[in-house]
């Protein structure tokens, strides 16, 4: 009878111990998951300001890509090395 005690006591800790470690486990998960939640946050937070500075930026561009066609257009109808001095600036 008393080799039926210890072992059933061995056996209610073991399973005391798998118990506590598949609580830790979802612990660590659930801290993993909110850690994960709080990037993608971070994220989406970011995106507006990125897009602001894609509009501001494309408008300077866009300027910049008009001059530069539009010197490109002036060198190449340029009639001689005057023209086409004076063109490229």
């Amino acid at each position: 009878m008393l080799w039926f005690l210890v072992i059933l006591a061995a056996v209610a800790f073991i399973i005391i111990g798998m118990y506590n470690s598949l609580v830790r486990l979802r612990v660590r998960v659930n801290g993993a998951w909110a850690d994960i939640d709080v990037q993608l946050r971070r994220r989406w937070d970011l995106i507006p300001n990125l897009m602001e500075t894609v509009e501001a930026s494309a408008g300077h561009e866009r300027e910049t890509l008009e001059a530069v066609v539009e010197a490109r257009h002036r060198a190449m109808g340029a009639r001689g090395p005057t023209e086409a001095g004076a063109a490229e600036g």
